[in-house]
């Protein structure tokens, strides 16, 4: 009895309640710890509602404002599109910073949205091309700021923001190809301001949309041929300056060996550009392009120097001395082996613009023998180089000292000259005398051709008297 009574007390007792304040806060909740009786583990806090309050925002947003007196607009009414539009910018910039990102409803509301304000009929241009001649100034830019910049600059914003806070994954899921061609339409837009945004988030959209991006190459592709070969002669195109900045830099990361796609769009799209009467407008990004192409294939730069000169303009100053500068950019790419092949056809051609009428012409062409990379490779040819290009500069520099009405003109003649007989005295003094002899047969042939029309024209007279 005393034995069993022992074994009894040895053994361990029942565990007590814990009262301590650790499991307090534990019933307090259930979810961390050990769950009361009857209760359920609550589910954590739903976005629902705040998506829910901003897809609402989005969807007001749709309602679009001429900006236009009797349109039945109130001020009040755009200005509180306004302000919504910058309460959702914000709110897609926060949610860039969040790990989750942007919510599906949300990216649907938003691209609806932005699609709603952007894509629109482009109204007609305010500079067509039956307008006179004389009412077109060449030098101006067209420019036509639209009355609702104020929401449509917004809109923008939200656009960058929403490409900027998703990833790669969700843009592929709400950006379409009509989404993206639809963008490329708009840079026909007439307000700088308008391309500008679009140049930036087009960019954007690149560089995320990996799998769309043959298919944006072939969409600016379509709009700068449709510029070349569809657009009347005299109607301008706002968005090419733009499209190229974009092409410019795609081009900057192409790989080299160049493929056989990206030389082709060399040859059938940037080239042909060099053709239309408002490559001023432009030239300079093209300038860019082109430059890319032959810095990576330098052997590329005889069918880009030929196409210049097959499309060389008879009566347009301003287009001649920028392709003059375009060519002289080449030719400082090139190696001597390359400039050997290509010298005689520019040379001959910036010979020619040396005795252009144009003052801006025949200076910029005689410019060119201040670029020492120029000077080093004609010279760098050796004499027979010099005697194939030398004789058409040497014609047209005694052509300008004798006769070009503009004084300038002379002055810089003359130092070229001066230049030209310093580098390579032997051959220039050989050139001028074959010139002299030639225009001293030329002089002779002309003296007996009049004196043979004399003789008929008395020959005629007697016949007459009789």
């Amino acid at each position: 009895m005393g034995a069993a009574a022992e074994e009894v007390a040895r053994a361990p007792s029942a565990k007590r309640r814990s009262t301590t304040l650790l499991h307090l806060l534990q019933l307090e909740k259930p979810d961390e710890g050990v769950l009361l009786p009857g209760t359920a583990k609550l589910p954590p806090p739903s976005p629902e509602p705040e998506a829910d309050s901003l897809i609402g925002k989005i969807d007001s947003c749709g309602r679009l404002f001429t900006f236009v007196d009797g349109a039945g607009e109130s001020a009040e009414e755009r200005e509180a599109k306004r302000e919504r539009l910058v309460e959702v910018l914000a709110a897609v910039r926060s949610s860039g910073k969040q790990p989750l990102g942007l919510d599906h409803r949300v990216m649907v509301a938003l691209v609806k949205m932005v699609a709603a304000n952007l894509f629109r009929a482009m109204p007609p241009s305010a500079y067509p091309s039956s307008l006179p001649t004389d009412v077109l100034d060449d030098e101006v830019p067209v420019m036509v700021l639209l009355p609702s910049w104020p929401h449509l600059q917004l809109v923008y914003d939200v656009l960058t923001a929403t490409v900027t806070a998703a990833d790669a994954k969700t843009l592929r899921n709400h950006v379409d190809r009509a989404f993206l061609s639809s963008l490329v339409a708009l840079f026909s837009s007439e307000d700088p301001r308008e391309r500008n945004r679009l140049k930036t988030v087009y960019h954007q959209l690149y560089s995320k949309l990996t799998c769309e991006r043959a298919f944006m190459r072939r969409s600016m592709s379509a709009a700068l041929l449709r510029f070349v070969y569809e657009t009347a002669p005299a109607e301008r195109h706002c968005g090419v300056g733009e499209l190229l900045e974009i092409c410019g830099s795609i081009i900057n990361g192409f790989a080299v060996p160049l493929k056989e796609e990206h030389r082709a769009f060399l040859e059938r799209v940037l080239l042909p550009l060099h053709r239309t009467r408002w490559v001023h407008t432009y030239h300079r990004q093209l300038a860019y392009c082109v430059l890319q192409f032959v810095h990576k294939e330098p052997a590329l730069a005889g069918a880009v120097v030929r196409n210049i000169l097959r499309h060389w303009p008879a009566t347009n100053c301003q287009k001649e001395v920028l392709l003059i500068e375009e060519l002289e950019e080449i030719v400082e790419i090139l190696d001597q082996h390359q400039f050997d092949k290509l010298a005689v056809p520019v040379c001959s051609r910036i010979a020619r613009c040396v005795s252009s009428c144009s003052s801006q012409v025949a200076e910029r062409a005689l410019y060119v023998w201040n670029n020492e990379r120029f000077v080093g490779m004609a010279c760098g040819g050796g004499p027979a180089l010099m005697e194939r290009i030398l004789p058409a500069f040497v014609a047209s520099m005694e052509a300008n000292l004798e006769q070009h009405w503009s004084k300038c003109v002379q002055q810089v003649t003359a130092s070229v000259k001066a230049l030209l007989q310093q580098v390579a005295p032997g051959a220039y003094a050989r050139c001028a005398a074959e010139l002299a002899a030639r225009r001293s047969e030329a002089d002779m042939h002309a003296a007996v051709r009049r004196a043979r029309w004399r003789r008929l024209e008395l020959a005629a007279d007697a016949e007459d008297a009789k």
